[in-house]
């Protein structure tokens, strides 16, 4: 099959591959101007990149390449790419503009605001002792499943993120991703029909704050709320998701306390089955690309307890405000739009 995207000719093989057992077929895509390779690894979700080089510039056909299997599978996997921060922001700029590291953290690598580090331990030194604890109650109360899009409190969450392995425990520590636009589809006509009317507050502080309170003090000095529509419509390929999760959503506006709850957790139950999501296991090196604006994705909490380091690195692309079927953009409620500009509210040590 022979695609176009953004004037490159890209062709999809049916390769043999003796080595994945007898009469399997693995689907490459392939472009004789490059030498990336595309594999997909799941059947809706997720594919292997291979054949690039992200620590130098990107020649056009491989930012074409790349791209194209970003929209087709929503993350795309690479492997052995020992990146330092400049070259992690690099390798994302030639995606788009970078946002501010994150909407809470005030100290980010001096020379590159945009590096956003996930370590456990780290917030943990930052926030005190009672930062752990804290997120454990925040699950068993089931207020997070730890599925979440990145930043949707946000009037313009992230277009992509991109997640660099530094350090990896050698048990667990791995991610899920899920198709939101899959799950859209999986829904009965009627049921689609129904929540493209709808809407849904997205906050990240304010009623679900459960942190320490150094944490808390900071998400309430930066609280973020915005209104967006249940279902997105991607402003690049045209189709429908469902753009709702647990970590961010807090409620469908307009409707009672008890209908907002059957609805979402009809939605979660659909965007979390099984056969739309794909797992990916870490290895320093390792770097994770998707689209934020078709997938969420599974936070790991199964290696905490073994006293494991995981220390990953993110960069995130500036977003567009979210657009429904019917036309309407996302609602600023609190907070500003989320850029490079972004500033963190520091309170003063008391």
């Amino acid at each position: 099959m022979v695609m176009n995207s953004g004037g490159i000719t890209l062709r999809r093989h049916r390769v043999p591959r003796a080595a994945l057992g007898k009469g399997r077929l693995v689907t490459i895509t392939a472009d004789a101007r490059t030498a990336v390779r595309v594999r997909p690894v799941a059947g809706y979700t997720g594919a292997d990149i291979s054949g690039a080089d992200l620590s130098k510039p990107l020649s056009a056909g491989e930012i074409a390449q790349i791209t194209d299997a970003l929209y087709t599978y929503k993350v795309i996997f690479f492997r052995d790419q020992f990146l330092t921060h400049a070259q992690q922001v690099q390798f994302g700029a030639q995606f788009g503009k970078l946002t501010y590291a994150h909407p809470h953290d005030d100290a980010p690598p001096e020379e590159q605001p945009e590096i956003y580090t996930v370590d456990h331990k780290r917030f943990e030194e930052r926030y005190g002792e009672d930062y752990r604890k804290a997120f454990k109650r925040y699950y068993d109360r089931g207020l997070f499943t730890g599925w979440h899009t990145d930043v949707t409190a946000a009037v313009n969450p992230p277009a992509g993120s991109i997640l660099r392995a530094d350090v990896v425990p050698d048990v667990g520590g791995d991610t899920q991703w899920t198709n939101l636009q899959a799950a859209y589809e999986g829904l009965s006509e009627p049921v689609q029909k129904f929540i493209e009317s709808l809407r849904a507050e997205h906050r990240y502080g304010g009623e679900q704050s459960e942190a320490g309170d150094a944490l808390s003090k900071r998400i309430e000095d930066n609280l973020l709320v915005a209104i967006h529509p249940v279902v997105r419509v991607h402003p690049v390929t045209k189709a429908k998701g469902l753009f709702v999760n647990p970590g961010f959503t807090s409620h469908i506006v307009d409707l009672s306390p008890r209908e907002s709850k059957a609805i979402l957790d009809l939605l979660y139950a659909e965007l979390t089955r099984p056969e739309y999501t794909v797992r990916f296991r870490w290895e320093p090196g390792s770097l994770a690309f998707w689209d934020n604006r078709a997938t969420a994705h599974l936070a790991p909490r199964d290696y905490e307890h073994l006293g494991k380091q995981r220390t990953l690195h993110r960069v995130t692309l500036i977003g567009d405000v979210p657009v429904g079927p019917d036309g309407r953009e996302s609602e600023l409620v609190a907070g500003k739009p989320f850029t490079d500009k972004h500033k963190v509210v520091v309170a003063a040590a008391s």
